[in-house]
């Protein structure tokens, strides 16, 4: 009886075992609440506005975030800021830009430009040849499946534009290519791709998927959402790390760019100029130039405001200035394309996108939990 017994208690603590964990409660607006809440502040001329307020409702659902009033408008300022809610928008003048930056890779890749001119001659898929199909290209899409077609179809095409699309941004969000590569590797892409993860950027669905997933998918701490909206332009947690370098030129004396980039890109890179500042502090500090380093090595990841090089950089500065010191700042960065008529920064970016989030808010009802 008592085998019997022991037994029937495996089973019942197998059993619990097996039990699901318990359910999540829901977050800010349901479904319904929350495309009615997108159509009140949509553009009343959009075409399938419906089509976008549940495109916009999908993409915070499938990455597990609520639809609160915050989340929806900050997603619909970006759309609003980077194409007016246009899925692919038109770039006045991308042939032409297109031309310029063909050149551009050839010379870097030393191959002739009449060599390429003979190779964009030839007829593509439809018939046309690639260089009419540059004429006559009006968004990036189209740009860059010509792109994709030239370098799969034309050995040239390799030898100078080497296996990379040099369109790196698109959607309704115009979120980064390489971002939503990295994103559908990390995550399962809620849609079914047709041809490619860099061909679904393009597409409504697939940009406001992407492009909410890099504003508002990763822990930042910040208390307003204007760093967020210059993240998205510069970088995650770039607000956050320009405050540590503004810090960090406080405490040393010494002028630090507030860019967010705290290492140089490549990794065989002399110093930068905010690592040779932390490292000036080296021993006020208490921490040896390798901590340094590895400290400033997680400035593009979460917690980075754990890390001892944070803590004790901000609290010497502070000591020093008498004062707090912000622990957000927008990077002072100014932004370079071919698409740019006019000098423009990360902070404008941030400020106008900011200001279309507030009047976003100002016409949407108030979400549950918001």
């Amino acid at each position: 009886m008592r085998t019997a017994a022991a037994a029937a208690v495996l089973a019942a603590l197998l059993a619990g075992c097996a039990l699901p964990g318990r359910m999540a409660e829901p977050q800010g607006m349901g479904p319904s609440e929350a495309r009615e809440a997108v159509l009140k502040v949509l553009p009343e001329k959009l075409e399938d506005r419906a089509g976008w307020a549940a495109d916009v409702h999908a993409a915070l659902a499938t990455l597990e975030l609520p639809s609160t009033a915050q989340n929806l408008c900050a997603v619909l300022a970006v759309t609003e800021q980077e194409s007016g809610y246009r899925a692919d928008p038109a770039v006045p003048g991308l042939a032409a830009i297109a031309w310029k930056e063909i050149e551009r890779r050839a010379g870097s890749a030393g191959v002739p430009m009449l060599a390429v001119r003979a190779a964009l001659a030839l007829p593509s898929k439809g018939g046309r040849s690639y260089a009419e199909r540059i004429d006559a290209v009006k968004t990036e899409r189209q740009l860059s499946e010509v792109f994709e077609d030239f370098v799969a179809m034309v050995p040239l095409g390799k030898a100078f534009l080497a296996d990379r699309n040099p369109v790196r941004t698109g959607g309704p969000m115009q979120v980064s290519i390489a971002f939503a590569e990295a994103q559908a590797e990390a995550r399962p892409y809620p849609y079914p791709v047709k041809d490619s993860i860099r061909r679904e950027v393009f597409t409504r669905r697939g940009g406001l998927y992407f492009g909410a997933a890099h504003l508002l998918a990763y822990d930042a701490p910040y208390e307003q959402p204007i760093y967020r909206f210059a993240d998205f332009n510069a970088g995650r947690w770039a607000s956050r790390n320009a405050a540590f370098q503004n810090a960090l030129a406080v405490a040393s004396g010494l002028p630090v760019a507030l860019d967010g980039d705290l290492l140089p890109r490549a990794s065989d890179a002399p110093r930068g100029e905010t690592e040779r500042a932390a490292v000036t502090l080296a021993g006020r500090l208490g921490l040896s130039e390798s901590a340094i380093r590895r400290d400033l090595g997680q400035g593009e990841d979460a917690g980075f405001e754990n890390t001892a090089l944070y803590e004790r950089v901000f609290a010497y500065a502070e000591q020093l200035d008498r004062r707090a010191l912000p622990r957000a700042v927008l990077p002072k960065i100014d932004l370079h394309s071919p698409k740019f008529t006019r000098k423009l920064t990360t902070e404008w970016f941030a400020r106008r996108v900011d200001e279309r989030h507030r009047r976003c808010l100002s016409r949407m009802p108030a979400a549950r939990d918001d």
